[in-house]
């Protein structure tokens, strides 16, 4: 990794929210069209040196990496103890 001098960093991170549908009707359901993260660093390092840690960091985040690519979420559920079909 290459080595940068960071002496400051701030970060923020928002997104916007929807769901329609009705919980009582079963319809409900919710979304995320956008997230946006906010990154404001100080550093006295060439800022192509800083870019690309950036891009390393963005790149090895799991969480970042998980909403760009879509992830098969599976969900297990049990009930008093037995295996329960959410679908069923």
């Amino acid at each position: 990794m290459a080595k940068v001098q960071i002496d400051q960093a701030r970060v923020s991170v928002g997104g916007r929210f929807e769901r329609e549908g009705s919980v009582l009707a079963g319809t409900i359901q919710a979304a995320v069209p956008e997230i946006t993260s906010k990154l404001e660093i100080e550093s006295r390092d060439d800022p192509r040196k800083v870019a690309a840690v950036l891009r390393a960091a963005e790149n090895g985040c799991y969480a970042i990496q998980a909403l760009r690519r879509p992830t098969p979420v599976r969900t297990e559920v049990t009930v008093n103890g037995t295996p329960f079909d959410l679908g069923a």
